[in-house]
C-alpha cells in the first residue's frame, strides 16, 4: 500500500493511493468532527448537515447533484459518527474530476434551501422513530449514555427529535463554518488517479476553507450504570459493557484480538458457549469501540425472556474465566489470522483503503504501513490477552437492557456476579 500525501497551502492534506491496474477509483472528504463535538443544544447537527449538503448548491439542485453521479455510473453517499463525517463517492476512472466537483461544491456551496431543510428534518425524524423502534439498534445508544453519561461521546448521533426540528439555516452555516477547517479533513483517493492531478482537482475547488477549528474537544469520562426498558416484545435485548481503550493505546491492538477470542466469531468463547453448547441466544457476540480519548468494551446477546437469569450468569462466568485462565497459543494464532485476513480483505477494496488511510491521516497524522499493523498484531503475547482482560473487567460495568426484561437480574446482583 503506497501512498502519496501533499498538504496545501490552508492546511488541507491530500492523500491518495495509486492502483492504475483498476478501472475505478473511490475518493472523498473526511472531516474529524461528529456528534462528540456538538453541544447539547445541537446535538444532531453533524448528522443533519451531511444530510443537508446533498440537498442544493449555489449551481445544482439536490436532483441534479444525483443525476450527475448516476448519469456518469457512479455511487455516492455519506455517514456521520460520533467523531468522523464523511462524504465520498465510487466512480470510473475519467470521472474522478466530477466527482470531486460535485463533493467540493456540497461542501463550500450548499445554500441549506428552506423547503428543503423543512422536508429533511421530518426524513431524518423518520430515521429517528426508525432507529428506535429497532430495539437491538437503539439499546447500542443507551449503551453509550450509559458509558458516558451528560457528555457529547454519550449522546445519540442522530440527535433528538424535537432539536433536529429546531434546526435553522443559520445553524447548520454556523456549524459548517467553525467545524469544517481544513487542517481539520482529509481529502483521499483511491485507485486508478495521479496524485498530482488529484492534488489539482482538490486545490481549485478546496483553498476557501478555513485553517483551523473554532472548538474545542470535550474530555470522554467513562462512567458505566444500569439501564432497562420494558417492550412489549418477544426478545430480552442485553448488553454489558466496559471501559476500553482509546485509538492512541499500545493496548489498542491486544484489546482487539482480546475480543476476537471472546466473542468475534463462530469459534469465540462466548458463541461456543452461549450459543452451540446451550442455545441461550440467536447472535451473542463481544466488540470494541474506540474513541480518541477513551473506549468500550461490550457484549451484546438477544435472548427469550425466560432465559434472561441464566443468560446473564454464563457470560459473567466466560468473562471471569477469560481472566483467570491462560489464552492458548491456538486461540491467539486463530485472533491474529483472523484480524490480519480481515484487515487485508479490507484493504483490497478501493473504498475500505480510503477509508482506512484518511481516518489514519486525521488521526495519526501519517499512513500506517500495512507491514507496521501485521507486525502490532503478531507482537501480542497471550500474557497481553490476559492483562487486558483483567483490566476492562474490573471497571464499573455497563448493564442495558430492551424488551421483555421483567425476568432480569439486577445491576447489584451483576456486579457481584462479576466478583464472585
Amino acid at each position: 500500500m503506497h501512498s502519496k500525501i501533499t498538504t496545501l497551502d490552508n492546511g488541507l492534506r491530500v492523500l491518495t493511493c495509486e492502483r492504475p491496474e483498476t478501472e475505478t477509483v473511490s475518493l472523498g472528504v473526511w472531516v474529524n468532527t461528529g456528534s462528540a463535538y456538538e453541544t447539547k443544544e445541537i446535538n444532531g447537527i453533524s448528522h443533519f448537515l451531511e444530510h443537508m449538503s446533498f440537498k442544493g448548491t449555489k449551481t445544482r439542485s439536490a436532483l441534479q447533484i444525483s443525476e450527475e453521479i448516476e448519469d456518469a455510473g457512479g455511487q455516492s453517499n455519506a455517514y456521520t459518527s460520533r467523531e468522523f463525517t464523511a462524504f465520498y463517492a465510487k466512480m470510473l476512472k475519467n470521472d474522478a474530476e466530477l466527482a470531486t466537483d460535485i463533493l467540493a461544491d456540497t461542501l463550500n456551496n450548499s445554500v441549506f434551501p428552506e423547503e428543503e431543510l423543512v422536508k429533511e428534518r421530518e426524513v431524518v425524524v423518520q430515521e429517528i422513530k426508525q432507529s428506535i423502534d429497532a430495539p437491538d439498534d437503539i439499546i447500542f445508544d443507551y449503551f453509550q449514555e450509559q458509558a458516558f453519561p451528560n457528555q457529547p461521546i454519550g449522546r445519540t448521533i442522530l440527535g433528538p427529535i424535537e432539536t433536529v426540528r429546531s434546526f435553522t439555516r443559520d445553524n447548520l452555516q454556523n456549524y459548517l463554518d467553525t467545524h469544517y477547517a481544513a487542517e481539520n479533513m482529509v481529502a483521499c483517493a483511491v485507485g486508478n488517479i495521479n496524485h498530482d492531478d488529484f492534488v489539482r482537482m482538490v486545490k481549485e475547488r478546496m483553498q476557501n476553507f478555513r485553517r483551523k477549528p473554532l472548538f474545542t474537544k470535550p474530555e470522554q469520562t467513562y462512567s458505566g450504570g444500569f439501564f432497562a426498558e420494558k417492550r412489549d416484545i418477544e426478545q430480552a435485548h442485553v448488553m454489558l459493557g466496559f471501559k476500553g481503550f482509546e485509538y492512541y493505546s499500545e493496548k489498542y491492538y491486544p484489546n482487539i484480538i482480546f475480543s476476537t477470542i471472546f466473542g468475534g466469531g463462530t469459534t469465540s468463547r462466548l458463541f461456543q458457549e452461549i450459543r452451540e453448547k446451550r442455545g441461550l441466544a440467536y447472535t451473542v457476540y463481544s466488540f470494541t469501540t474506540s474513541h480518541t480519548k477513551n473506549g468500550l468494551c461490550g457484549i451484546y446477546a438477544g435472548t427469550d425472556p425466560d432465559d434472561l437469569k441464566t443468560l446473564v450468569p454464563v457470560i459473567t462466568d466466560e468473562i471471569k474465566r477469560i481472566c483467570n485462565e491462560k489464552i492458548s497459543e491456538k486461540e491467539l494464532k486463530r485472533a491474529k489470522t483472523q484480524l490480519k485476513a480481515s484487515m487485508l480483505m479490507s484493504l483490497e477494496s478501493s473504498s475500505s483503503t480510503a477509508e482506512i488511510i484518511a481516518r489514519q491521516m486525521l488521526l495519526f497524522g501519517r499512513v500506517i504501513p500495512t507491514e507496521e499493523m501485521v507486525e502490532r498484531i503478531e507482537n501480542v503475547t497471550q500474557n497481553d490477552v490476559l492483562n487486558i482482560a483483567g483490566e476492562i473487567f474490573s471497571s464499573n460495568p455497563i448493564y442495558c437492557l430492551v424488551g421483555a426484561v421483567d425476568n432480569r437480574i439486577e445491576y447489584d446482583e451483576l456486579k457481584q456476579l462479576l466478583k464472585a
